[in-house]
């Protein structure tokens, strides 16, 4: 992959996500490279090797149970490496980005969440992510049974049931369930980051382009949600591509005819809007 080669980052994103386990690090990375081309192959090995580099410096235990792999994890990242998250981190690009977040030490909850499950995986740690509203933590041990959950964003600290359904009051207003509980998965993972960096850019009017590709990597993800195709549309539009936007939003009225007929004639009067600004 060279550098500022977008096509091959989006091919390699593509297969990657398509892939039978998809590899977390490697996809974040990829989103890395695209928000900076000059990242590039040798800035993708470099960050992989730092989370090989960090899982070596933690300490050998043969039996850690689920609070000793949490104490572990947040005594080297947390306290010797200084990974945590301040309000700050929450209006810089860089803080989604896995490779500024493993140079700067400082990110948002998702992405030092990662970093603490790609490092506690090679240690062969018992760990998963768990994407609660507002608010990405970490598990450690059995999700079913015996685990304790921690906070990457606090340095690892441990919380307990009351921590959290705090958490999930005071970061979305809403009332812990099971279900905000389970584990999630690399692609739901990666979905979510995409998704804080068009929130951060749809902020930011003079940030479109960010915006836009991550639209673009999220529908290369199998599945996406259909409704990213009417955003990439109108910011196809907004940026000037009224022909590109218009086709765009066709193909999206298409999609949706069936299911939603007013909405999609709605749609086929903005395509017809669009293309009209041509003359």
């Amino acid at each position: 992959m060279d550098s500022g080669d977008t096509p091959a980052v989006r091919e390699r994103f593509a297969e990657a996500a398509r892939s039978g386990r998809p590899d977390l690090a490697l996809l974040c990375l990829l989103i890395n490279a695209e928000a900076d081309p000059a990242l590039g192959e040798e800035g993708i090995d470099a960050a992989q090797i730092e989370l090989d580099r960090l899982t070596g410096l933690l300490p050998y235990e043969s039996a850690r149970d689920a609070r000793g792999w949490a104490r572990a994890l947040a005594v080297l990242l947390g306290e010797k490496h200084g990974f945590r998250g301040t309000g700050d981190d929450y209006r810089r690009l860089e803080s989604s980005l896995l490779g500024e977040v493993l140079r700067r030490r400082r990110g948002l909850p998702i992405l030092l969440s990662v970093v603490w499950m790609e490092v506690a995986r090679r240690a062969g740690a018992p760990v998963y992510g768990v994407a609660l509203p507002g608010h990405f933590v970490v598990g450690f041990g059995d999700p079913d049974g015996e685990h304790v959950l921690a906070d990457p964003f606090a340095g690892g600290r441990l919380l307990d049931e009351q921590d959290v359904e705090l958490l999930v009051a005071s970061s979305a207003g809403v009332v812990l369930s099971e279900a905000m509980l389970r584990p999630a998965g690399p692609l739901e993972i990666v979905l979510r980051v995409l998704n804080n960096i068009r929130a951060w850019a749809a902020a930011r009017p003079e940030h479109t382009d960010v915006q836009l590709w991550a639209v673009e990597l999220s529908l290369l993800l199998p599945h996406p949600p259909a409704r990213l195709r009417y955003e990439r549309a109108r910011l196809l539009v907004e940026r000037g591509d009224f022909p590109g936007g218009a086709r765009e939003l066709e193909g999206y009225a298409d999609a949706i005819a069936a299911m939603e007929p007013a909405t999609a004639d709605a749609v086929r009067r903005q395509a017809r809007a669009a293309r009209a600004r041509l003359n």
